[in-house]
């Protein structure tokens, strides 16, 4: 798989990749973000070690395909029980591998454990058989897994992203194999002895710790059975390339740069607020932050006052300090090119009202920063910027603020600012180009609800009734008496 992406931070296979031959042990090598200090080096598998691994997980899938719902979800709930017990210790891991602050790294895993318990308490449910009259023979269509799913995770939530996939998949009857980011192998690690830890068969769920140039050979390894992506829009092409050229399932949830709109009838300080939490999770590095803010022109100099106000208060801390809002990005090459993207807005004629000075001190720290008058042609407007950075566009009225949010090449998420609520979910429901779209509040995912996007942020959902059934093979079942 390509390594150079863009955003460079969102590409699951990018970021200190390995260089050996493919016959030799890769070793991948860590680093703190907070001090651009080495970090716990680890031995990775070769691509035999991996595809041994890739064959062991279907054999392990021809037992587990058997178990019963009750059985599977004993075991997914112990998981959740083990994330609980050990939440501290996975938490720092994240902060050492990839600068998450403290409170996001718990608060992380404590989500992770609730979509453990959720499958487990509704897996069943979803995939329970469904009836079908047609008039005469018993008919149905009942849900079955179908094998070995691979999934290439990113490091930006190196624990949530793995459970979202994993949980359901385990559930439905399949196995797991994970292709992790290449900084964060101790995430990837841990990840492997919570389902050990819990009691699911060993060969279920396993880590391949490997350089991305080994995933395309997995794919085309006869044990694995699909694929789902959470990473680059570049690395979707190429997974849902070599996915496709040997005619195997695939899930991607790819870039985003999630349009807010602000309309004149919004009460300014909350939309500041809820735009601020929405562009500064996780640092800024999240697929549905918030990145566009459109604002109507009557209230623009009202928002632009209190966006920045909001936004101040995103100070740069220790990252394992629990009052830290804003810890390092994931790496000093990441926080470069996001700090190149926003000189190229300022160079183009958008205005800096916040940040945008790279800090004297080892680490890859970056401010909370602001940019106004964003317009076409400039990186703010047309890339995704994934860190600290808020681009806020000018519309004239409704109409053009929806314009402006749909002419992207992205659709993940997507948000409306309103005090009139039915405003607000006509324009949400039936005008926004996106997978999500929030009104009054920051787009998330949850396990009960689907996540994923339109146009270049992927294909597939993830999470709910919707996620489960993604890979599993809806059959269709007629009994004739």
């Amino acid at each position: 798989m390509d390594e150079t992406t863009r955003p460079p931070g969102r590409d699951p296979s990018q970021s200190r990749e390995p260089s050996n031959a493919s016959d030799e042990r890769p070793r991948f090598e860590t680093n703190d973000p907070s001090t651009g200090k080495p970090g716990q080096p680890y031995e990775g598998h070769t691509r035999d070690e991996a595809l041994a691994l890739a064959e062991e997980a279907r054999g392990a899938f021809a037992e587990w395909r058997r178990t019963s719902f009750a059985h599977r979800a004993g075991l997914m709930k112990e998981a959740a029980a083990v994330l609980r017990r050990r939440q501290a210790t996975f938490a720092d891991i994240m902060t050492a591998e990839m600068g998450k602050t403290r409170k996001e790294g718990l608060a992380e895993i404590e989500k992770c454990a609730f979509n453990c318990d959720h499958f487990a308490e509704n897996a069943e449910r979803y995939l329970a058989r469904e009836p079908v009259d047609l008039g005469g023979p018993k008919t149905f269509v009942t849900y079955n897994p179908i094998g070995v799913v691979l999934a290439v995770m990113p490091w930006n939530f190196p624990f949530w992203q793995v459970f979202r996939f994993a949980a359901p998949a385990l559930m439905a009857g399949n196995a797991a194999v994970l292709k992790h980011a290449s900084n964060v192998p101790g995430c990837a690690l841990a990840i492997e002895s919570v389902f050990r830890e819990a009691g699911f068969p060993e060969p279920l769920f396993r880590t391949l710790l490997i350089p991305s140039r080994d995933v395309r050979a997995l794919i085309e390894a006869p044990s694995i059975a699909a694929v789902t992506l959470t990473g680059s829009v570049e690395a979707g092409r190429q997974v849902a390339g070599a996915a496709g050229a040997v005619l195997k399932k695939s899930v991607l949830e790819l870039g985003g740069s999630d349009a807010y709109i602000v309309l004149d009838d919004a009460d300014m300080e909350k939309a500041a607020r809820v735009c601020a939490a929405a562009r500064m999770v996780n640092g800024g590095q999240s697929c549905i932050a918030g990145k566009r803010f459109i604002v109507v022109k009557a209230v623009r100099e009202a928002f632009e006052r209190a966006f920045v106000e909001a936004m101040n208060a995103y100070a740069m801390g220790d990252p394992r300090d629990e009052r830290t809002k804003l810890g390092p990005l994931q790496s000093v090459k990441a926080r470069d090119e996001i700090h190149d993207q926003v000189r190229k807005s300022l160079d183009k004629g958008a205005r800096l009202l916040l940040g945008g000075e790279v800090p004297e001190k080892p680490g890859a720290w970056y401010p909370a920063t602001v940019l106004t008058d964003v317009r076409p042609g400039m990186p703010a407007h047309d890339e995704e910027v994934f860190g600290p950075v808020a681009a806020i566009i000018e519309a004239a009225d409704e109409a053009e603020a929806i314009r402006i949010a749909n002419a992207s090449r992205f659709g993940l998420g997507s948000g409306v600012l309103t005090e009139n609520l039915e405003r607000g979910e006509r324009i949400a429901a039936q005008e926004l180009e996106a997978g999500m779209s929030f009104v009054n509040a920051n787009v998330r995912s949850d396990p009960r609800i689907p996540f994923g996007g339109v146009k270049e942020s992927g294909y597939g959902r993830e999470c709910s009734h919707f996620g489960i059934r993604e890979f599993t093979n809806i059959k269709t079942v007629l009994v004739e008496g």
